[in-house]
């Protein structure tokens, strides 16, 4: 993974990331603990425009097969986007550009091919994430079958 400097993070990142940016909006310089480039699977931002309220309010819910890509690197400045595929928040995370963008220099296409170890790479650690977060569920639910038959 030369290429691509991001990381997966959990919903615990993330969330910190989110409240960390609104305690921050109205400084001059803020300054983000957490910078780099990240990807948050299985959740989408949507906006809630509560009434009688003209702030919008940005949180995270769960949605199975997408991806947030979070772009802090600059130290100040939380960029967030939706995608659908792994690939399309890496693409947008390494040049800055969604797939549907015309640019001249470089296409989604063959970014894509040019970096598809990197891509693969990714979906592997995204499937052992995936796998431990499995493991750790079910030894929970078993310790928890457990202690109610202990109580019993």
């Amino acid at each position: 993974m030369s290429a691509i400097r991001a990381h997966l993070i959990n919903i615990k990142q993330a969330r910190s990331m989110l409240k960390e940016q609104h305690n921050q909006a109205n400084e001059i310089f803020p300054e983000l603990t957490l910078t780099g480039q990240f990807i948050l699977p299985d959740y989408r931002l949507t906006r809630k425009r509560e009434a009688f309220k003209i702030r919008k309010h940005t949180f995270l819910k769960k949605h199975y097969k997408s991806y947030v890509a979070f772009d802090s690197e600059n130290g100040q400045t939380l960029w967030m986007h939706n995608f659908s595929s792994l690939s399309q928040a890496l693409f947008w995370l390494d040049t800055g550009l969604k797939p549907g963008d015309s640019d001249t220099s470089v296409s989604f296409k063959d970014w894509q091919d040019k970096n598809a170890d990197d891509i693969v790479a990714f979906k592997d650690q995204l499937r052992e994430m995936h796998h431990a977060n499995k493991e750790a569920a079910a030894a929970k639910k078993a310790a928890a079958k457990k202690n109610a038959a202990k109580k019993a």
